[in-house]
């Protein structure tokens, strides 16, 4: 067996890095290496088509063990287990408790409890707590900030009365002023007194943690991630400087610090926004409270991963199911402490007790079929996924730095530019979208193309505590696939469907290529689409697409014969509906001067065009 061994070993010469490059570039024959192979991604840098041992020699924290600090490879050492969490909104305390009682009997063991401050009681509390035992189950609230430090002494006192093992007890208190500046445009800085009453509150739960960074926010509406990532850096920075300017020690306020950060469909990326995530915070907990950060637990990050709401599309919505079951991977590789899987159908309706079930069960189904929680940093030592830890490392740190420099996250979330800085992003990636360069599948890549909303029609954003909004700029939270929703949802209440005809003519492959993205391209907008196996005259397909009661004809063919085939066409047509050129041929010049005026191709502004073919036909 060695001499097996010791064979395939010795028997091949490894190639070097250049030979790799020398046959890639072969393989391309000719073509450019950066533009084809290489990865321009959002966050500031490049990511190479393949990484070796030796790109990652200079990378110190490859060399660190799990559990040990910088904790880049997690907090734990001999497992990944996670917190299952649900969140339950607390309308009526007795019915919240039967529903926590029952997903508790079915995989759950975290709960979050959404509580309205004017309802806040300790017979609420008893209520919603009765039978439940907080030993066993981490429990999160989250209620009115100002409402928070009444919320901990009720816990503390119930916890008490019924002689349960304080220090065993797990879970959170969600106290963020900061993140109504981002959301409502509150200025709330003056709530940021209740804090360190807040932890002294707490003293007596240990495993409690209360002040919280909600970067899920920024997530939310539709931040890159190294933005979430220096965000909840520097947001969880100015709470540790809150905190010990007001005498609480730097070690207890670390230890009280949790972030709820959000996970996108990015998937390589969101791993090494965690694993980055958790070395950075390490540093920034060092500074705080000196070297005795190496060898305590209050430089470890804990982090609940809550699944992106962003990137949910109300047509074709069981596609949200492969988002957000991407995403829960990507977390739970990452060594998450809990995670929070958004249901499938939160874009349209309060969501349904299969959609909560279907929910908890991707959790279950990563744990108990595919072991993720068995196995400590499984990304750990992959060229790939090192690399992409690095390099966002060191862009989320710029972020981070530059905040601090402008004089930290609440001065700057004061002044509007955090939130400012988020949307403009949101903008940058809707105008990716309208435009393709960003793909929603089933919304404007590959559309259902018989799909009805059936009433469905998106869900808008309410405030449980009733607060207005302040004078602050707030945070964008539109959906990526809103406008093209809003769009198809304005020609379904057309009094009629309008019909996109194919006339394919010509090279079989080219107008079979070009129906097929043009039948994409249209149904995005619900129009109903008509393609065609080919036709041997335009006059045939112009009175196929009449006979069809076409709204608009669309010419598909390659772009040498369009000189042949698209003026006669649409001369042919004479108006009677519109006429559209699949494509951008060398000809275009030619046709525009006839009269045509609509073509559509990859460069093609897909959003500003369907919205101009819909006031064409007065939708």
């Amino acid at each position: 067996m060695s001499n097996t061994k010791e064979k395939l070993f010795t028997e091949f010469t490894a190639p070097t890095t250049q030979e790799w490059l020398d046959k890639i570039q072969v393989d391309l024959k000719g073509a450019d290496f950066q533009k084809r192979l290489v990865w321009r991604t959002n966050e500031g840098f490049n990511v190479q088509p393949f990484y070796r041992r030796e790109d990652l020699k200079d990378l110190k924290a490859v060399d660190s063990l799990p559990g040990e600090f910088p904790y880049v490879r997690g907090n734990k050492k001999d497992n990944n287990l996670w917190f299952v969490r649900q969140d339950i909104v607390v309308d009526d305390a007795k019915a919240a408790n039967e529903k926590a009682l029952d997903i508790l009997n079915k995989g759950v063991d975290s709960l979050g409890f959404r509580i309205k401050g004017k309802e806040l009681s300790a017979e609420l509390i008893a209520t919603l707590l009765d039978g439940i035992l907080p030993q066993y189950v981490e429990l999160n609230f989250q209620t009115c900030q100002c409402h928070c430090v009444e919320l901990a002494n009720i816990l503390v006192a119930y916890f008490k009365e019924k002689n349960y093992p304080l220090a065993e007890l797990k879970g959170s208190i969600n106290f963020d002023p900061i993140s109504k500046i981002l959301t409502k445009g509150k200025d709330t800085q003056a709530v940021l007194a209740e804090a360190k009453p807040l932890i002294e509150a707490l003293k007596e739960l240990p495993g409690y943690r209360c002040i919280c960074v909600n970067s899920v926010a920024v997530n939310n509406a539709g931040a890159y991630i190294y933005q979430e990532l220096g965000y909840a850096l520097a947001w969880g920075a100015e709470y540790l400087s809150v905190l010990t300017e007001a005498g609480v020690d730097a070690c207890e306020a670390a230890k009280r610090i949790k972030f709820n950060m959000g996970v996108s469909e990015n998937y390589f990326m969101e791993i090494a926004k965690f694993r980055a995530a958790r070395m950075l915070w390490a540093q920034i907990a060092r500074e705080f409270v000196g070297d005795a950060a190496l060898n305590c637990t209050c430089s470890q990050m804990h982090v609940c991963a809550v699944t992106s709401e962003y990137n949910q599309t109300l047509f074709d919505s069981y596609v949200n199911l492969l988002r957000s079951q991407t995403e829960t991977m990507s977390a739970a590789l990452a060594n998450v402490d809990s995670i929070v899987v958004t249901p499938f159908d939160k874009p349209y309706e309060q969501p349904t007790e299969f959609a909560e079930r279907i929910a908890r069960n991707q959790q279950l189904l990563l744990k108990e079929e595919a072991h993720f929680d068995k196995l400590v940093d499984v990304a750990g030592g992959s060229y790939t996924i090192e690399h992409l830890t690095d390099a966002l490392a060191r862009e989320g740190w710029k972020l981070f730095l530059a905040v601090e420099e402008a004089g930290g996250f609440l001065c700057e979330a004061l002044k509007g530019n955090i939130t400012n800085a988020v949307n403009a992003s949101n903008d940058k990636r809707h105008a990716a979208a309208a435009t393709r360069r960003e793909f929603i599948l089933g919304t404007n890549q590959f559309p259902n193309f018989t799909e009805k909303s059936e009433g469905k029609a998106p869900v808008e954003c309410c405030c449980s505590c009733g607060h207005e909004g302040g004078e602050l700029p707030r945070l964008n939270k539109e959906r990526l696939a809103s406008e093209f929703e809003t769009l198809r949802l304005s020609t379904e209440k057309a009094p009629k469907q309008p019909v996109a005809f194919m006339l394919t003519i010509g090279n079989l492959a080219m107008r079979q290529a070009r129906a097929q993205f043009s039948c994409n391209f249209l149904a995005a907008a619900g129009y109903k689409v008509v393609d065609n196996l080919g036709f041997k005259t335009v006059e045939e397909g112009v009175d196929a697409a009449l006979e069809a009661k076409a709204d608009i004809v669309v010419i598909c063919s390659s772009d040498d014969e369009y000189a042949e085939y698209a003026i006669p066409a649409f001369q042919y047509l004479a108006g009677r509906a519109m006429y559209v050129v699949a494509g951008a041929p060398a000809c275009m010049e030619d046709l525009k001067a006839a009269g045509i005026e609509n073509f559509i191709h990859v460069k093609s502004n897909q959003l500003e065009t369907l919205r101009a073919y819909n006031a064409k036909l007065g939708l």
